[in-house]
């Protein structure tokens, strides 16, 4: 069983996949029998919040989080990407917990992969 540390940077739902197909890869992790980190920075943040409207058609990313949880995946969001983008803590979904440099520095020298998208 291989660690695995997916990064999420991109803005979900602008224009760009890059954050769903962040989300597929954890879950293609965790069903192949990996640990699974998803840390989510920068706009990444904004797919973790419980009350983003997501366009029609697309997929639910912040359900999708929640079903990673589920699952056993440990989800972070950055605490100073927060601040700065100004999205209240209260704003994010309950199974996706405050984190921060010192934790995904930590995340980084102990995964056996890191993926950013």
């Amino acid at each position: 069983m291989a660690t695995l540390l997916v990064i999420v940077s991109s803005p979900p739902y602008a224009g760009s996949d890059a954050a769903w197909n962040a989300l597929r890869l954890a879950e293609t992790g965790l069903d192949a029998g990996d640990s699974v980190r998803l840390f989510l920075i920068n706009e990444g943040v904004d797919a973790g919040r419980a009350s983003l409207t997501r366009p029609e058609g697309s997929f639910d990313l912040c359900a999708m989080l929640k079903g990673l949880a589920d699952k056993g995946a440990e989800i972070k969001y950055c605490k100073t990407c927060i601040d700065r983008c100004g999205v209240g803590t209260g704003e994010m979904a309950a199974h996706v917990v405050m984190g921060s440099m010192k934790e995904l520095h930590r995340w980084v020298m102990t995964s056996d992969r890191v993926v950013t998208f």
